[in-house]
This record gives C-alpha cells, sequence and structure tokens, in this order.
C-alpha cells in the first residue's frame, strides 16, 4: 500500500552540470576540472616525453631535494610499485638518479639530475600557453581567486581531511 508508506525526500541526484545541489556536485566538478587541466598539462608534457606522474615526481624533487622512494610514494598518492615504475622510467631518460642512504642500507633516495632540472623548467615554459587557455574563460582576478579557493580547499588551515 504505496498511500500508507511515509514519505520519502530523494536527494538531488549528482550530476556535474553546472548549478547541482547535490551534496556531490562541488567534487564532480572539481574531478571535470582536473580532468581538463590534466588534458592540457599531459599536452604540454607530450613534447619533452614525460607524463603527469613523472613531472609529479620532479615536483617533489625539485621541492624537497633528495628524497627516499616512500616518501615519493606518499607525496605523489603512488603505491610503492607504481613509484618504482615513475622513479624507473625518470632513471631511464636520465632525469633523476637512486643513491643509498646512509645507515639505511635498504632505503634508495632520488635525486633530480641537472637534465631533470632543465626538462622541469622547459616543462613550464611549455605548459604557459595552455595555462592560459585554461582560464580563458575566467574574467579579471578570476583565476587568482580560484587559485586561493582551490588552495584552501586542499590545504586546510587546521590540516583537516
Amino acid at each position: 500500500m504505496a498511500a500508507d508508506a511515509p514519505h520519502r525526500t530523494v536527494a538531488a541526484r549528482a550530476t556535474d552540470r553546472p548549478g547541482d545541489a547535490s551534496p556531490f556536485a562541488l567534487g564532480l566538478l572539481l574531478r571535470q576540472a582536473h580532468w581538463r587541466a590534466a588534458t592540457l598539462m599531459t599536452e604540454a608534457l607530450r613534447p619533452l616525453s614525460i607524463e603527469l606522474r613523472h613531472f609529479a615526481v620532479l615536483i617533489v624533487l625539485v621541492n624537497r631535494g633528495s628524497t627516499v622512494q616512500r616518501d615519493l610514494a606518499a607525496a605523489t598518492g603512488t603505491d610503492k610499485a607504481g613509484i618504482m615504475r615513475v622513479v624507473d622510467d625518470l632513471e631511464r631518460k636520465g632525469l633523476a638518479v637512486r643513491k643509498t642512504v646512509p645507515g639505511d642500507r635498504r632505503a634508495r633516495a632520488v635525486e633530480i639530475t641537472p637534465r631533470g632540472l632543465e626538462i622541469f623548467d622547459a616543462a613550464h615554459v611549455a605548459a604557459e600557453p595552455l595555462a592560459a587557455r585554461l582560464v580563458a574563460e575566467l574574467g579579471p582576478g578570476e583565476p587568482e581567486l580560484l587559485t586561493d579557493l582551490l588552495t584552501k580547499l586542499a590545504y586546510p588551515a587546521d590540516g583537516g581531511a
């Protein structure tokens, strides 16, 4: 007897359409924006013969200097096997080298090479026009505002998840 059943409010169905009121809407829009940004950045990196996963490791190495592989995995959200494959690729391309860690025979630290720094800098030059294309629809001051807001989401002041 459907007439006797309690009336339940059905939550909005999650979509990534502008104006969606679903609690998932922001995450879905962020995912769509990420795909668009990743596609453009992949385009920028292609002529340099590296992928986003390689560039993510180069970023960590530039920011932190020599870094053990387990910390690279954590910093890039990659598993142990995945980070080993990426570092293998970077070594093969001459962009990074593994070195032993004094006092720990099993640990290997990864360092960026001078060639890795060249590719890192070249990637920024190549990405510039594509990054401009990414925010072309935004008005004056909006790219900076978007960056500020995304920074607050990605790095909350309280360090929470």
